[in-house]
């Protein structure tokens, strides 16, 4: 299944989309995937010779299905940015996590290792190893932070009513993420509007 987006008008930004789930994209409907892919033709990378995407936005909005179905159409390189969050109360380190053992290493064609964190021991598993791609996309919370922001070509938010992000993350997660709802959920309340993350978007998409 696809996502379709009709363009918001008078958006301020290089785009604003209402996103629904379809399985087509009719006339007058903007793909999202398409519109990260046109900022990608006419930027350069900045993170070395890597182009790097940033979903990012509240739990449950749509941010690993729209990830993934960029990379699977574009090739990219996938980092789920979970795998690398330090617990339910490590949503604040995720910013300097993803730059001191991701991207900085990228960014002089190096290997980046960052480690896993097993959710089940709630402690750091093993490193998994990136070799720099042409095309990395970064799916998670904190993913398009200021400090994150100099190494991104394009960074992509993604928003939606509470209840149904809710709803959504609880079908996905439920019996594992239920007691953590309004702990994550506090931690995003804080997070995203001290780092101003929807305003700094290139594409903005909301859920309906």
């Amino acid at each position: 299944m696809r996502y379709q987006a009709a363009l918001h008008p008078g958006a301020a930004h290089a785009a604003c989309v209402i996103l629904r789930r379809t399985l087509a994209y009719p006339d007058g409907v903007a793909d999202p995937v398409v519109l990260v892919e046109q900022l990608l033709a006419s930027r350069p990378a900045v993170c070395g010779r890597t182009q790097v995407v940033a979903v990012d936005g509240p739990s449950g909005s749509g941010k690993s299905v729209l990830a993934a179905d960029l990379a699977q159409r574009t090739g990219a390189t996938l980092l789920r940015v979970d795998e690398l969050v330090p617990g339910w109360h490590g949503l604040e380190r995720v910013p300097g996590i993803l730059v001191h053992d991701v991207l900085e290493p990228l960014s002089v064609g190096e290997v980046a290792r960052p480690a896993r964190w097993s959710w089940v021991r709630d402690r750091p598993s093993k490193p998994m190893a990136i070799e720099p791609p042409p095309v990395l996309v970064l799916d998670g919370c904190g993913s398009g932070s200021r400090v994150v922001r100099p190494f991104l070509s394009v960074l992509v938010w993604l928003d939606g009513p509470e209840s149904l992000r809710r709803e959504r993350a609880m079908s996905r997660d439920g019996e594992a993420y239920e007691p953590w709802w309004d702990v994550w959920a506090a931690q995003e309340r804080r997070l995203f509007p001290a780092e101003g993350t929807a305003g700094a978007a290139d594409v903005r998409v909301e859920v309906e």
